[in-house]
């Protein structure tokens, strides 16, 4: 049973990590997009710069979720009670 109490454990945390990492790049890109409407609205003459730098720093934002999403998923499958996991489930 200590297999099964891991699995769930892993789960459990994948699960959590991935709503903060998600809220938390939400967030982020919320006030990246605020600041660079805001810049906009000051300097209409560089929306192309703005708007350039807003794109590359909202990939590199949604990346960190990309990346707790991978790590999530290794924590539910790829872990080494795996085998014994799926025995008990049947």
């Amino acid at each position: 049973m200590d297999a099964l109490q891991f699995f769930i454990v892993s789960v459990t945390a994948a699960g959590f990590g991935m709503a903060l990492a998600a809220s938390f790049c939400a967030i982020g890109m919320g006030w990246a997009i605020k600041s660079a409407v805001e810049g906009i609205a000051r300097n209409p003459e560089a929306s192309g710069k703005v708007t350039v730098t807003l794109l590359i720093g909202l990939a590199l934002i949604e990346s960190v979720a990309i990346y707790t999403l991978v790590i999530a998923l290794i924590l539910i499958y790829a872990h080494p009670e795996a085998g014994t996991i799926a025995g008990l489930l049947g």
